[in-house]
Parts: C-alpha cells; structure tokens; sequence
C-alpha cells in the first residue's frame, strides 16, 4: 500500500465525538516517549503530521487522520507517564479505555515498544488486557535503528519469549525505524490484507 492522501480530521476526548462515517480505523497507542508520532509521520510519507515534542506525555487527545479517502488512522494518548497527576494518569486511562472498548470501527490496534528496553510491566499487563478483552491488536517495535542488527534479533526474541509466557500463540510484530524509514512497507501492506479481507467478507 503506498499513502498518497493523508488529512487530520479531528481530535477529541469522548468516543462519541468521533467521525460517524464507519470507516476502519487503525489506532496506534504506547507510552509516552516511545516514538508514536514519528512513526505515524513516516507511515504516511509526511513530516508533520502528528505533532512529535521532545516532551513526553504531549499527545492528550484521540486524533483521526483519513487515509486515501479510504480508512483512519487514529492516534491515541501515550499511557505511563509518571509525571502527570493520579488525575491527569486517571483521565487519560479513561479515554483510552472508552476509545478500545467502545469503538466498533477499531479494526486493529498497534502497541509500540521501545526495542531497546526489557519488557515493561506496564506494556505487558496492557497487551494482557487487550487480550482479554478481545481486542485483535499488532506489536511495533520501534527505534530498531539504535540498535545493530544482532543485538535487535536478540531483543526482539527475549520480548517474545516472555510473551510466550502467557500467550499460547505471538501476536502480529513488526520492527521499524522512523529515523531509517524501516518497517513502513510491512506495516502498510499488514493494514491493506486486512482491508482486504474484510471486503471480500462484506461481498
């Protein structure tokens, strides 16, 4: 799939203010810090698309950018960022959670994981609730760049054997570089089998 149209919508907090048209949407969520708005800027061939801050924690609303007219990518809160308020930390769950739970145009979420850390508790009792909630979702790795190549097949396999832990079977994983512009074709041609395939299950 190559993004030839890619333009901002809308940006709320509540679920029921978000585009009625019943496209796909394809979210993209991690913690604060992880690179998400650098990811999203590279996917659509665009530099300032999401809006990235040397500041963590900055993304505090659910953002909709359509897609060749055709599906929404959605841009959701980081979570785990320690310096916000119980407050700030509690609304911000609040609106993550309403978003996945309650949005039926949600056709696929991807967590993005920092490659170069160890699991985080954080990210895997997230992936554990998206598990049992059934909410079919996809892992990115990100910041593959900072790493050599060996060193990041190592990282990426403890990550899955500590998946495999809890996980009878791996979720979808993609490894990406913004900086380097790795992952892109992956993740984009991902999106458009599943578009696919739902289309021949709509005829």
């Amino acid at each position: 799939m190559i993004i030839s149209k890619a333009l901002f919508v809308i940006s709320n907090t509540k679920v029921n203010k978000c585009p009625s048209d019943n496209r796909r949407e394809y979210a993209f969520i991690g913690r604060s810090n992880v690179g998400k708005s650098s990811l999203i800027n590279m996917l659509a061939g665009r530099k300032d698309l999401a809006k990235t801050s040397a500041t963590p924690g900055k993304t505090l609303l659910i953002n909709h950018f359509l897609i060749n007219d055709d599906w929404y990518l959605v841009d959701l809160p980081g979570y785990g960022y320690a310096k916000r308020s119980k407050e700030g930390r509690a609304e911000i769950e609040r609106i993550i959670k309403s978003y996945i739970l309650e949005r039926e145009q949600l056709t696929n979420l991807f967590v993005l994981i920092d490659i170069r850390l160890k699991p985080q508790t954080i990210d895997l009792n997230f992936m554990s609730w998206l598990g049992e909630n059934g909410v079919p979702f996809g892992i990115i790795f990100t910041k593959a760049d900072k790493l050599s190549k060996q060193a990041r097949q190592m990282a990426v396999k403890a990550y899955c054997e500590e998946l495999l832990k809890e996980w009878e079977e791996l979720p979808p994983y993609f490894i990406t570089s913004s900086e380097k512009n790795i992952g892109k074709e992956d993740i984009l041609d991902y999106i458009d089998s599943i578009n696919n395939c739902i289309e021949v299950e709509e005829d």
